[in-house]
């Protein structure tokens, strides 16, 4: 079975709660929202896996298949999830392709981020739940968003930034922080 890896050509919004840098009581993990286009990718990945896994059950027609690692939010816009330990942390880099290593870096809700992943087939150990999961391969942070309130294969820090080349957007050394300008929404009408 091959391995194919996706890769997201443009910039992707991080949703929801995210523990990128720094680990969280459950781990690292990241959430992102894809177009429909990468969903039908990951779809026709997915059979190919599937079949694999249904391979190696014990007793396929008693087995049970878990719901695919993305969901739809609304028309057309889905999301990722990821999440990873210590041991299999995915390379972080900047625009220039610099590791991003201070786990102080407000990579939160609304943060754009390039991402490399895969797709991997489980059985879990009853031998007859089944599905697949996407592993984080590496993770290129493009903008922060600074209002706060994955087996990694064999690709090194040098590997990631090469992969994603350079983009304008943020510099591990230069932060360009862009200024949060709120709307003025004085409802005084009781």
């Amino acid at each position: 079975m091959t391995r194919n890896i996706f890769q997201t050509e443009q910039p992707v919004v991080l949703e929801g709660y995210q523990a990128v840098m720094k680990a969280s009581k459950f781990g690292f993990s990241l959430k992102a929202l894809v177009d429909e286009s990468m969903a039908d990718k990951l779809d026709s990945d997915r059979i190919e896996s599937l079949k694999w896994a249904e391979s190696k059950l014990k007793n396929p027609k008693r087995s049970t298949l878990r719901p695919e690692p993305w969901e739809e939010v609304s028309d057309g816009v889905f999301t990722i999830k990821f999440s990873w330990n210590e041991d299999n942390k995915p390379p972080i880099v900047d625009t220039k392709g610099t590791p991003v290593t201070d786990e102080n870096v407000p990579v939160y809700s609304g943060s754009r981020v390039k991402l490399a992943f895969y797709q991997k087939p489980y059985i879990l150990k009853d031998g007859v739940t089944y599905g697949t999961s996407l592993k984080l391969l590496g993770v290129q942070l493009v903008s922060l968003n600074g209002a706060a309130g994955v087996d990694t294969g064999d690709m090194s820090t040098e590997d990631v930034a090469q992969l994603f080349g350079s983009t304008e957007g943020f510099t591990a050394g230069e932060p360009n922080v862009t200024p949060v300008v709120e709307e003025d929404n004085d409802d005084t009408d009781f």
